[in-house]
């Protein structure tokens, strides 16, 4: 208890560290030509600012194109200005939506991220290709490492010289920034970042997090006082581990009587206690334009919370956490 406490309590004192304060903009809303943007944080070294709230790129590439195309739109109405994506969402569809309606109007005023799953350099290489094509644009943003499973998984793609690509294309022009993901095993992550600890390549890391994750085979416990160290800017997901906060998900056939939402705490508070920790982001996925408008909402009305509240919202949730089944997606070994 007292461990977790004094973690919480640094890693929410570096919280002020990464937003950016209106003073920083003479106390005026931070606008583009299409409205107000919703706060900005700072990502890690790479000097750039990005909304608190990014939209995933998953849900784009599955859900109707009508929907799609309202998503993206919702989101660019309610000031969120950053767009996650990867090569395999549909495969492709995901990007083509965006090329479709978010790039040809709109590239200049949005953060626009995707990943690759390649496992050498060749594949890495095609699929940034294809990525700017579909997405009719001639630079990334972002370009991240896609799903890392283990540390073995991390050492087979270095060998086959994934990074290398990655970096290249950061040195070409193509890419202006490059970072890596997953949501199996931390300690993936802490391989990645043990082998490029002296030449210091990477900018971002996408990774869970969320009200359960401490209590479990924890990626903030484990990975994130490092990237606080390095000044590597955190891209939070499965802020709601997937859908499964909640009674039902018809796409994952996920049922339970005893939710974590609403039995246990809110989307509000677990939205909030997220958005509590130093993160750059939450990047939320969005099949229905109204979940989307729903999340700004929140992002508007977020204050951070003090440490007793994060304590207590853990505390609640962790022998649910424990069980092992609502964080799905992490692969803890035997």
């Amino acid at each position: 208890m007292t461990h977790r406490r004094e973690f919480l309590k640094t890693m929410a004192a570096m919280t002020a560290g990464v937003s950016v304060t209106p003073t920083l903009y003479a106390n005026t809303p931070i606008e583009d030509k299409l409205g107000e943007l919703l706060p900005l944080r700072k990502l890690g070294k790479t000097g750039e600012n990005i909304t608190m709230l990014g939209v995933g790129g998953y849900h784009i590439g599955w859900t109707s194109e009508r929907d799609a195309q309202e998503v993206i739109e919702a989101a660019l109405q309610g000031g969120i200005r950053f767009f996650d994506t990867a090569e395999q969402y549909g495969p492709g569809t995901s990007e083509e939506r965006y090329g479709k309606y978010l790039t040809p109007k709109y590239r200049e005023l949005v953060f626009l991220m995707t990943k690759t799953q390649a496992r050498n350099a060749k594949d890495a290489q095609q699929h940034l290709e294809d990525s700017l094509r579909r997405m009719k644009t001639d630079y990334l943003d972002l370009w991240q490492m896609h799903s890392l499973f283990t540390p073995e998984d991390v050492d087979s793609r270095m060998q086959d010289k994934v990074l290398d690509v990655l970096i290249k294309a950061k040195e070409s022009g193509k890419v202006k920034h490059i970072g890596f993901t997953g949501h199996q095993n931390p300690f993936a992550h802490n391989r990645m970042l043990e082998l490029t600890r002296e030449s210091d390549p990477i900018d971002t890391v996408q990774m869970p997090v969320n009200v359960l994750d401490q209590s479990y085979f924890s990626f903030i416990n484990h990975v994130m006082p490092e990237l606080m160290e390095r000044n590597i800017g955190v891209l939070a997901m499965k802020t709601l581990a997937d859908g499964r906060f909640f009674a039902t998900k018809e796409q994952a056939n996920w049922k339970t009587d005893d939710p974590i939402i609403p039995n246990y705490i809110s989307i509000e508070e677990a939205m909030h206690f997220v958005w509590s920790l130093p993160v750059s982001t939450i990047i939320t996925g969005a099949e229905k334009a109204d979940y989307i408008r729903d999340k700004v909402e929140m992002a508007r009305s977020f204050v951070k919370l003090n440490e007793a509240d994060r304590l207590a919202l853990v505390e609640k949730v962790k022998d649910k956490a424990l069980a092992g089944n609502i964080e799905y997606f992490k692969q803890k070994p035997a």
